[in-house]
């Protein structure tokens, strides 16, 4: 089917809606006010009834700076609440948003039962959004919202990062740490707003959280997150706004979510460093080097450091000195034969070759050597809870390398 006019302008709209909302959820995540702006959206929708009822029809300036209003009014009890009261954050975004929503339910029957057929029909659209009401002048205001977050963001990058992370510390070093967070804030009910008449009360939290969501799976640097994020929320509202603009009586709030909570699951499962998968491929090769690291040490003490040879050390020899199964031995000799570090002379016995005594000398010396840190430097080995028996040498000082292999030999005699 080809695309008429009027989908390219609701592609357009958003398109950018989307990747204005990725931008800027960014920051709501991080700074964990993500909810916010579903409480937000939802204490917005009074704000649409009462515009509607003051106007007397459906104009989109006055019902969205009535949302804005509202919105803004229900961010503030959640602040009141919060901090003139017990009632934790949580509570708080609960209690303004079912109650705002409620209220904006309620006068929104009574605009049902009042008004004429045509205005039910377009106040009913932001309850769930339709896209395909978009008009060119619409996609200006989208635009136009997106290039001030834009500008905002790229001038107040190192101040928004600063707040995004340690407000506190933001505070203590004389930022405007506030008045930076009100900032912030205001681009997040600004874009809310905005995206009102296209995804809908309901679901347009969903622009803000789930593009930022799921670049965080892909990348730790913040710049590539506010990137990522922006380009997902682009591809998200192109996606999901293609069946609304299609289908006849199709909200445009549903296939927005779902094509967000799609992009999610795939990076939930398949990004490179923080997905499930290439965790649980790590988290294998994890235990599968430490289990080589352990053979091999085993078989080095039986064999050759407890009895000055060379000798093959028998399965149940190993087996009396690890809490290892048949199974799980027979595994790990596999691969070490397979890596040409030990070898069988029988089907009961193993034998290191030159090069698997050689790692085995490695590991042995590693493993002591950590063993004494622990004991002689407790109160530093914090600062080392990523070393491990192959980074020894290049993670601690050399100084305190020579400390404790001259202490090893003294023990050792």
């Amino acid at each position: 089917m080809a695309f008429t006019y009027n989908t390219w302008i609701v592609l357009a709209g958003v398109s950018l809606l989307g990747a204005c909302s990725g931008l800027v959820g960014s920051f709501a995540v991080l700074r964990r006010r993500a909810l916010i702006g579903d409480a937000l959206a939802h204490a917005a929708l009074p704000g649409l009834c009462l515009a509607f009822l003051v106007v007397g029809e459906r104009n989109l300036p006055a019902m969205l700076a009535g949302g804005f209003l509202t919105g803004l009014a229900g961010v503030a009890v959640i602040a009141a609440l919060r901090h003139g009261t017990r009632i934790k954050e949580d509570a708080a975004i609960g209690v303004v948003l079912s109650v705002f929503y409620g209220a904006g339910v309620v006068l929104s029957v009574s605009i049902q039962n009042s008004v004429t057929e045509g205005s039910k029909a377009g106040l009913e659209s932001y309850i769930l959004g339709r896209t395909a009401g978009i008009v060119r002048q619409d996609v200006l205001l989208i635009a136009g919202v997106a290039a001030v977050c834009l500008v905002l963001v790229l001038a107040m990058y190192k101040e928004f990062k600063l707040v995004a992370f340690d407000s506190g510390f933001a505070g203590v070093q004389g930022w405007p740490a506030f008045r930076l967070d009100l900032l912030l804030m205001a681009m997040i009910a600004l874009t809310v707003i905005i995206g009102l008449p296209m995804v809908g009360v309901v679901l347009t939290a969903a622009l803000l959280i789930i593009p930022a969501a799921a670049a965080r799976f892909w990348t730790e640097r913040l710049e590539w997150l506010l990137f990522l994020s922006a380009v997902f929320g682009l591809a998200i509202g192109a996606v999901g706004t293609i069946p609304s603009a299609l289908l006849r009586n199709m909200p445009g709030g549903p296939p927005i979510v779902l094509a967000g909570t799609a992009l999610f699951v795939v990076s939930l499962l398949f990004a490179p460093r923080r997905g499930l998968v290439a965790r649980s491929i790590a988290a294998r090769r994890f235990r599968r080097r430490i289990a080589d690291q352990t053979a091999l040490m085993t078989i080095y003490e039986l064999g050759r450091g407890a009895q000055g040879g060379d000798d093959a050390v028998t399965t149940n020899a190993f087996l009396s000195r690890r809490a290892w199964d048949e199974r799980s031995l027979r595994v790990v000799m596999d691969r070490l034969e397979r890596r040409g570090l030990a070898e069988r002379p029988s089907t009961d016995s193993v034998r290191l070759t030159s090069a698997g005594l050689e790692r085995g000398a490695q590991l042995v010396r590693s493993y002591r050597l950590w063993e004494l840190f622990l004991v002689e430097h407790a109160e530093t080995a914090g600062n080392y809870a990523d070393l491990d028996l192959d980074t020894i040498d290049e993670k601690l000082p050399r100084e305190l390398v020579r400390e404790l292999e001259g202490r090893l030999l003294e023990e050792t005699g």
